[in-house]
């Protein structure tokens, strides 16, 4: 059995996540009073009690998230998970890279945490409402959206945003040229082209102004070498050299989430089990459309700890 542990991204929050781990288990709670005291902010009270609108705030969604996963594999370790002893490989989509690496110890959780923070608001900012849109379009391969997309984002930015697999691609851009590319997409054979619902066009060039504020923060932030590799969402392989950690997250903000390749890039390297750790079962329902030689668990709650570790013998 060779193992990955793998993060999930925005739209995987809920109201009221974890705190049943934080009821359960003390190193889970502490992990929540940390990303407080890091912001300032009782967010924990935000994650339990909602209202839901606050939560879903990139701002707030973003650390929100990472706070969950961690809490999650606090609680994991308290049952005799060693993430370094018993992974091959980490990766995170988007925002769960950054809790991937305070997983494997490159970054500490209150720089996570404030890092996403500044992240979250860098990319709310970046682009002013409206502007912007985000689409799901459902049944077109990979090249020949990103044909699409070049000739709709003529005038305008659409840009391939999220490879996320299993046949769903997400583009990303100025708002008159992402409704082009998802009629063009529906032309060219697309199942569907859905319009999300969201506060900005995240991982496209619109968010360049978010890229410059993260690398700026980022220069300041300590990174260590992870205790496994991270598989980067821009790179779709592992690194683990701090420095190219550092200038992968920056790029990371205007990049494309290659998350269909980085699932084959593990599977091809001999993973076949993944742990989503945290809030949501997103990342495991895709891993089992991207590779059929992936098998995945999520571990979100107390209950799914022990049979999860059970399948690591």
């Amino acid at each position: 059995m060779s193992l990955a542990v793998i993060f999930p991204g925005q739209g995987s929050q809920a109201v009221g996540m974890g705190r049943d781990l934080a009821e359960a288990f003390p190193e889970s709670r502490c992990v929540f009073q940390q990303v407080d005291d890091a912001l300032g902010q009782k967010l924990s009270e935000l994650i339990w009690n909602g209202p839901e609108d606050e939560l879903t705030l990139t701002a707030n969604a973003q650390p929100a998230l990472m706070a969950v996963s961690l809490a999650t594999l606090r609680a994991m370790e308290a049952k005799g998970f060693d993430l370094g002893a018993s992974a091959q490989f980490v990766a995170g989509h988007s925002l769960g890279e950054y809790s991937a690496l305070a997983a494997a110890g490159s970054l500490s959780i209150a720089d996570a945490a404030r890092l996403l923070r500044i992240r979250g608001d860098a990319m709310q900012q970046a682009v002013a409402p409206g502007e912007g849109a985000m689409a799901a379009i459902l049944g077109l391969d990979h090249n020949a959206l990103q044909a699409v997309c070049a000739e709709a984002g003529q005038g305008g930015v659409c840009q391939i945003a999220n490879d996320n697999g299993g046949g769903q691609i997400v583009i990303s851009g100025t708002k008159a040229a992402v409704e082009r590319a998802m009629e063009a997409a529906q032309a060219a054979g697309a199942k569907r082209a859905i319009p999300l619902s969201v506060s900005a066009p995240f991982h496209s060039m619109l968010m360049q102004p978010a890229a410059d504020r993260m690398q700026e923060a980022l220069a300041e932030a300590t990174i260590l070498a992870p205790c496994v590799p991270l598989v980067a969402n821009v790179l779709a392989s592992a690194i683990s050299d701090p420095e190219e950690i550092r200038a992968r997250l920056v790029e990371q903000v205007t990049g494309q989430v290659r998350w269909r390749e980085s699932m084959t890039y593990l599977a091809d390297g001999g993973v076949d089990l993944l742990f989503e750790v945290g809030s949501g079962k997103v990342l495991a329902g895709l891993a089992k459309r991207i590779d059929a030689r992936l098998s995945a668990l999520s571990v979100g709650k107390p209950a799914d700890i022990e049979p999860a570790l059970a399948r690591l013998g």
